[in-house]
């Protein structure tokens, strides 16, 4: 999503919220709004009956600038007030038969071990959970952030890459007003809390990763910079030491002890910089999202030697794509699987990743704790 439609997207939350509170409202340009707020929305957001806030980088004038790291958004989370943590939602959106289902699961499941085949295409219900994360990551720096964790609980395959197109759908008036489900329809049941645990471990580490990446490039090459810088102050010093003993041509107590003193002090200092440079990162889970949406589900036939399985892929109307295929260890979002022997578990490629002490490849959907050979972690 562009910062564009991001700064839109809060715009519009601000103003619905605001509304619902009883403060009139109007959307100004570029990415702003203004209001006049009743008295015990003022008290409640600590603001001046008039406000004018802007949400993009360009503001409007005279506005207050309103992002994620401003302290509006601790005034907006006081205002809700516990309320919409958790929202259900049906999006009866029409549904068009993928023209080319084939092609499209060539193209969208790519086994390195295994084949596969379309079984048939059918339409079908589904429950997407939605779980939104903010993060905060402090070292010499902070850095804060959300992050979407989608999971479709009918095939387990984890939707990022088009949950920010779910939550519009859900935003949008005209998609979700009075939709219904109709009767009759079969979902998938609610994932047990153990699954859901699991599902979250072993996900949101890497999406957190990955969010941080030039956060983390950045504070790296802080802390490589100052390294350096103290390891040749005090490398100097002890140089210098160094060529007082050997013009003495003798051992000298005092130049001794200047070289062990800079050795202490180099120690100290690096101490203090790891310190410095401790990364601490917290997660909170915000808010929860369950969309209950129509579908196109593939049924494909999954062969490994022997074996069989059948998998689902859903091809989802309101993002025209089809999920990636599921991955029973970290839920990859890609389209590369591997699958296994013993269970024809389908994981990304590292879920089958050598043991890092004996060098055995095995599945880690399987043995999710330690290595079958060798029994280490």
């Amino acid at each position: 999503m562009s910062l564009t439609e991001t700064s839109a997207r809060f715009r519009d939350f601000a103003a619905r919220l605001l509304e619902h509170e009883g403060a009139l409202v109007e959307r100004i340009e570029p990415a702003g709004l203004e209001g006049m707020l009743p008295a015990p929305l003022q008290q409640a957001l600590g603001a001046p009956e008039f406000v004018r806030l802007g949400f993009a980088a360009e503001l409007p004038p005279q506005a207050q600038r309103v992002s994620l790291e401003s302290d509006w958004l601790e005034r907006f989370g006081r205002l809700l007030d516990g309320r919409g943590l958790r929202l259900k939602a049906v999006v009866n959106a029409p549904v068009p038969a993928p023209s080319n289902p084939e092609r499209m699961l060539e193209h969208g499941l790519v086994l390195q071990n295994a084949v596969h085949r379309l079984a048939r295409v059918t339409p079908a219900w589904t429950r997407y959970l939605i779980l939104i994360f903010r993060y905060t990551a402090i070292s010499d720096e902070k850095r804060e952030g959300v992050i979407r964790l989608g999971i479709n609980l009918a095939s387990g395959s984890a939707i990022d890459p088009f949950a920010d197109t779910l939550l519009a759908a859900v935003i949008h008036e005209d998609s979700a007003a009075g939709a219904t489900l109709p009767p009759d329809v079969q979902l998938p049941p609610d994932w047990t809390e153990a699954r859901l645990k699991t599902f979250v471990a072993r996900a949101l580490p890497a999406r957190v990763r990955a969010h941080l990446g030039q956060f983390l490039n950045g504070m790296q090459r802080r802390l490589d910079r100052d390294l350096v810088r103290v390891h040749e102050y005090y490398s100097g010093l002890r140089d210098e030491a160094l060529r007082k003993l050997k013009r003495q041509k003798a051992d000298s107590a005092r130049e001794r002890l200047r070289i062990e003193s800079a050795e202490r002090e180099y120690q100290v200092k690096v101490a203090d910089l790891r310190q410095k440079y401790d990364l601490r990162v917290t997660v909170e889970l915000g808010q929860t999202l369950e969309l209950v949406c129509p579908v196109e589900r593939l049924e494909v036939i999954v062969r490994r030697r022997k074996g069989e399985r059948r998998i689902a892929l859903d091809w989802n109307p309101l993002a025209r794509q089809l999920e990636p295929p599921p991955c029973e260890w970290n839920f990859a979002t890609d389209a590369v699987r591997v699958v296994c022997d013993d269970a024809l578990h389908l994981t990304s490629p590292a879920g089958h990743n050598p043991c890092g002490h004996c060098g055995k490849e095995y599945c880690r959907a399987c043995h999710p704790h330690r290595c079958p050979r060798c029994g280490r972690a």
